[in-house]
């Protein structure tokens, strides 16, 4: 599915070893830390074992507890 077949809105999706498994179509998925959109295209760290997605690597250090608190 390219970008322009997939419907607007939030997915749901199944987070795989090195892979994901769209379950509910959307264009985008929530960062687990920063809440930010993450449009399907540019999703590039997850959890599989936490099943969240993640918008940079700095979250994901936030979110396992090594990395100092955002701002704000």
């Amino acid at each position: 599915m390219n970008k322009l077949e997939r419907p607007g809105g939030e997915a749901e999706v199944e987070y795989l070893d090195s892979t994901i498994r769209v379950v509910r179509p959307g264009s985008f998925v929530r960062c687990a830390v920063t809440r930010a959109e993450i449009p399907l295209d540019q999703l590039r760290y997850w959890s599989v074992e936490r099943q969240e997605a993640y918008a940079t690597p700095q979250a994901v250090l936030e979110r396992l507890g090594h990395a100092a608190p955002r701002p704000g």
